[in-house]
């Protein structure tokens, strides 16, 4: 096992990957062919237990079905013939007025829904989480950046509230896109039911937790796995957000925070002073894969007709390998975020590093508010920006000396213009509307 599958599998649980073994989906076919035959046992088109006798006979063999798969060429004509062998004459009652998609479309519906069950439960976890470190670090004073350079004061824990609300979004957005997937169809060749009524479908489909899809041809239609596809890729697209700024502040020049570095761990083979952000990195990575997967979705959508199968081999590869990837980013980006080192002295050092610029509109409001022109009021307080720029001293002594400046503003009223806490003053009603006075239970929208 190569060290990225080795990772891949240390954040990744079990039941994830035994959603898309191949005896797991062998499994399910088995399931929507017996709900079938039960469904025409009810239109007395079929010898009553005929589905219990077939389900307690049946085995699946992954093996001997390769075996057939070899002279077929055809997967799911392999999967019946090998449970003649066990069934027996009853077999005949076995995909009755179905046609292979009819089980493969269903069963992937069941698999993907599965699937985005748990990757749902990972994002509650991860939610947990953002919540938790939002409230810790909510007075930690830092100092915003946009472009890369310093703009006026913020707090860690609003960072982090913003993620958290990203985090409900793609709740949100998930739960509806499980909705679009979880359709089943049994609709026959070309969809019309044309050996076959409506009634089977309802059946099957009601046995496997799923919906009939309104209407299909020979497939449910491939906008639905496009959305399902596109939603995993906003998703580590938020993912590689939240890692690209842990990665960023976790840089020397910076370092107001930095991933767990645990006992007995590396970080470089040559210089051993090194702690770099591997698991930041390796998720900024894995989002490309997932945005690429979404692609390959939406390509899938136009199809020839009313079906070809230049869909199928793709989603054989992108359904497992994006639900799998995103189960494993959730799963090490919660662990990052949980245990992620801030440095508040560090974030108060970096802040007043530029010698007092971040309060530069503070300055010019306050001016303005005086009485002062906005476009003199400006152009003082520029003017002094950018001296301090320059190296000649501290914002606040330079408008202090400022004749323009302090023709309308007191020393006091100046040295309160430079108090960070007067960027925060609406923090709890902000942090208000995020996690409402009831807590906002995760999946369940607010609660005021």
């Amino acid at each position: 096992m190569s060290h990225g599958a080795a990772m891949i599998d240390r954040y990744t649980r079990p039941r994830m990957k035994a959603i898309w073994e191949l005896k797991r989906k062998y499994e399910i076919w088995l399931a929507v062919e017996l709900a079938a035959c039960a469904a025409f046992e009810r239109a007395g088109q079929v010898p009553r237990g005929t589905a219990a006798r077939i389900g307690k006979k049946a085995t699946i063999d992954v093996k001997r079905i390769a075996r057939i798969e070899k002279v077929t060429k055809h997967d799911v004509i392999a999967f019946l013939e090998s449970l003649l062998e066990s069934v027996g004459p009853e077999h005949r009652f076995l995909h009755m007025g179905l046609t292979s998609s009819d089980i493969v479309d269903t069963s992937l519906a069941v698999q993907m829904t599965e699937a985005l069950d748990l990757i749902l439960e990972d994002l509650d976890e991860l939610i947990a989480v953002l919540k938790r470190q939002a409230l810790k670090y909510k007075h930690t004073v830092m100092v915003g950046r946009s472009h890369g350079i310093h703009g006026e004061p913020i707090s860690f824990g609003f960072k982090l509230a913003i993620w958290y609300e990203e985090a409900c979004r793609h709740r949100t957005r998930l739960t509806h896109v499980r909705q679009e997937i979880a359709v089943g169809k049994l609709s026959g060749a070309m969809g019309t039911f044309a050996h076959q009524g409506p009634e089977v479908e309802a059946y099957v489909c009601a046995k496997l937790g799923l919906t009939p899809d309104p209407v299909s041809n020979q497939i449910v239609q491939r906008d639905r796995h496009a959305a399902y596809a596109s939603a995993l890729a906003l998703l580590a697209a938020s993912i590689e957000k939240f890692a690209t700024e842990i990665r960023h502040l976790q840089r020397t020049e910076v370092l107001e925070a930095e991933e767990y570095f645990s006992e007995g761990q590396k970080g470089s083979s040559a210089m051993p002073h090194k702690r770099n952000p591997i698991a930041s990195e390796n998720l900024c990575g894995l989002a490309r894969v997932v945005r690429s997967n979404s692609l390959a979705a939406m390509e899938n959508v136009a199809l020839w007709h009313e079906r070809d199968i230049s869909h199928s081999s793709v989603e054989r590869v992108i359904m497992p390998d994006s639900t799998i990837l995103i189960d494993y980013m959730l799963t090490r980006i919660t662990d990052v975020i949980k245990h992620l080192v801030v440095y508040p002295d560090r974030m108060k050092r970096n802040l007043d590093l530029t010698g007092g610029l971040v309060y530069s509109q503070r300055l010019l409001l306050r001016l303005i508010e005086k009485g002062a022109q906005r476009k003199e009021s400006y152009e003082a307080v520029q003017r002094n920006a950018m001296a301090s720029w320059k190296g000649e001293g501290g914002l606040q002594d330079l408008v202090g000396r400022d004749s323009f400046v302090s023709k309308h503003l007191t020393a006091a009223e100046i040295k309160s213009c430079f108090d960070p806490k007067y960027y925060l003053r609406h923090l709890d009603k902000i942090f208000g509307r995020v996690f409402g006075s009831g807590v906002r239970k995760p999946g369940k929208g607010r609660t005021r």
